[in-house]
């Protein structure tokens, strides 16, 4: 199992501790689908191909969306550290197989802001549990869309009933289509549920309660426990689309680091939220959602915002678990 090195500048401790903050980020199924390799002068960000959910995620877009939230996190952790974090996208050549690359860019001082978003890592957690019939004021649904501005991706706000009708119809569209497919449904049930041990995947803890006819928005069914009596999910969320400006590989990782501000900054105001992914897994129902959005924008998750009780962390392999060994190589 490969030992962390020291990098950047930083000793081993530090670095272990800024790829322990990149792997709490969010992932479908949480599948944590990221790997690093650590050299003196560098952090490299890959794709973990062995995660990839071929059925669900085809196209791997999901994939590089938690991977740009992934490197939002690390990327806070070094400027904790006093590392300007430089990072390239997409580097080719310069870093065969990796999505990023991080180097030292000089230095700075952490801001208020940013130490925020920092401390609220490791209490942001995907809540898939009903949500209070509370509003978020107009100053936190500024600050999100906001968050998503400062990471060059839109947060589109869904508003009118109309929209919202639409929207639902997508989700279900889509939904169904899944439940239909045989391959979708093995890669659910493969991250879900009791696993003794397991570092990755939804344990019952933090599955939510059950799906039921009723709902107003469909749900993916983690066998969570059976819902009191009486305790619906709300039937009037906040629901906000991510979109990013491109499509691409590049557009995804961008879209990544954004989501995970926009997460991160709902974690501060106490804010909970959930993803509702299944129209943008399936590729028909995005085009129609990227049509409805008006065409320039690209859909790259649904998300669920509000207030709700507290869930468990969900687990999270080792670090070292998620470096490459100096002689591995990574996949091109």
């Amino acid at each position: 199992m490969a030992e962390v090195a020291a990098a950047l500048g930083l000793g081993p401790e530090q670095i272990e501790d800024a790829l322990r903050a990149a792997s709490l980020a969010p992932s479908v199924h949480n599948t944590q689908p990221w790997r690093f390799r650590v050299q003196r002068d560098r952090i490299e960000l890959h794709a973990d191909p062995a995660r990839r959910l071929a059925a669900t995620d085809p196209e791997d877009r999901e994939l590089r969306l938690s991977c740009g939230a992934a490197l939002f996190n690390l990327r806070l952790a070094l400027q904790s550290m006093g590392v300007r974090p430089l990072v390239s996208m997409l580097p080719g050549h310069d870093a065969p197989g990796a999505l990023a690359v991080v180097r030292r860019g000089g230095t700075l001082k952490i801001d208020d802001e940013h130490r925020a978003l920092l401390a609220a890592i490791p209490h942001r957690r995907t809540n898939r549990r009903p949500f209070l019939d509370a509003d978020l004021d107009a100053r936190q649904r500024h600050a999100l869309v906001r968050a998503a501005e400062l990471e060059r991706s839109w947060l589109h706000v869904i508003t009118t009933p109309e929209e919202r009708a639409q929207l639902k119809r997508f989700v279900k569209q889509a939904h169904e289509i899944q439940l239909d497919d045989e391959a979708v449904q093995a890669e659910l049930a493969a991250f879900t549920g009791h696993r003794p041990d397991a570092a990755d995947g939804v344990p019952a803890g933090s599955a939510g309660v059950r799906p039921e006819m009723q709902d107003e928005w469909v749900f993916r069914d983690f066998q969570g426990p059976e819902r009191h009596p009486g305790k619906d999910y709300e039937s009037d969320p906040l629901v906000v689309v991510l979109c990013s400006f491109y499509d691409g590989p590049l557009g995804d990782l961008q879209a990544g680091q954004a989501l995970q501000r926009v997460l991160l900054t709902a974690t501060t105001f106490g804010l909970s939220a959930s993803f509702m992914s299944q129209p943008i897994e399936v590729k028909r129902v995005r085009e129609d959602l990227r049509r409805a959005l008006g065409g320039s924008l690209v859909p790259q998750t649904v998300l669920r915002v509000g207030f709700s009780t507290p869930v468990p962390a969900t687990p999270r392999r080792a670090v070292a678990e998620l470096l490459f060994d100096h002689d591995e190589h990574a996949p091109c």
